[in-house]
């Protein structure tokens, strides 16, 4: 019997698989059912990004949207709450500005570096 720890889309499994009976047939695996696609995160209409990114720090999942389209935001004001590994995790604003597109929706998964929100 062998321990292993598997990551799939950022979601970790720790698995224990076990030697064969001695049979020699192997035996059949079960076939996952298929996951439905994401859903495709709200896109800001065309020529309402904003020229400056916020980005995910770390992976995980969109937990709470704290600011709004068109809200004014301080340098540090939280714009997405991100929870990876049970902790909530605040991204925040780079720099004063006005949300300009909010890229994102609560319970996406992100990867580290998505862009989340944008501002002006």
């Amino acid at each position: 019997m062998k321990n292993y720890t598997i990551t799939v889309n950022g979601n970790v499994y720790d698995v224990v698989v076990e030697e064969g009976t001695g049979t020699g047939a192997p035996a059949a695996a079960p076939k996952a059912a298929p996951k439905a696609a994401p859903k495709a995160a709200p896109k800001a209409a065309s020529g309402a990004q904003g020229s400056i990114k916020v980005e995910a720090g770390a992976a995980g999942k969109v937990f709470k949207i704290e600011a709004n389209v068109g809200q004014a935001v301080k340098k540090g004001d939280a714009v997405v709450i991100v929870e990876a590994m049970k902790m909530e995790i605040p991204v925040v604003a780079p720099q004063d500005g006005t949300v300009a597109s909010i890229n994102v929706a609560v319970g996406d998964a992100v990867e580290a570096g998505a862009l989340l929100a944008t501002l002006n």
